[in-house]
């Protein structure tokens, strides 16, 4: 098991409230051993203006689901995780319906973590790929 915590779905999606998570609809879905998944909506709050699906609304659910695993591999009391370097290569767009975004670790070190989050369409096609890069920091 990767996640030295792992907390219940109400409680990660309580995370969201008030902030960009629950503005732009991001809901998380699933955690198992060693992954998270989330949803996101696309509509108004998430497409660019010819109507498609932002790319920078697909790297914010990418950070989101990045970081809070992330956070869960750590002794939260003692650390903290934050992003280092984002990437995201969109493959195919999306116009409208739901995208679901999983997080899985490539790397768990212990002043680094590297993430692949994978984000696929309602058919559960491919429409973009990240990596993530997080700095664990020493509480005092």
């Amino acid at each position: 098991m990767v996640f030295l915590s792992k907390p219940s779905l109400d409680q990660l999606n309580e995370t969201g409230k008030d902030n960009m998570v629950s503005h732009l609809g991001i809901v998380f879905t699933a955690i198992g051993d060693d992954f998270i998944e989330a949803t996101m909506p696309v509509d108004s709050r998430t497409k660019q203006p010819i109507g498609l699906l932002h790319g920078g609304a697909n790297v914010v659910l990418a950070e989101t689901l990045g970081s809070i695993a992330a956070s869960l591999t750590i002794n939260q009391e003692k650390q903290a995780v934050v992003g280092l370097e984002i990437n995201a290569n969109h493959l195919k767009s999306v116009r409208e319906g739901v995208v679901k975004g999983t997080a899985k670790p490539i790397h768990l070190g212990k002043t680094t973590q590297v993430w692949e989050i994978k984000i696929v369409n309602e058919a559960n096609r491919l429409c973009c790929i990240s990596r993530l890069t997080i700095a664990i920091l020493d509480l005092k």
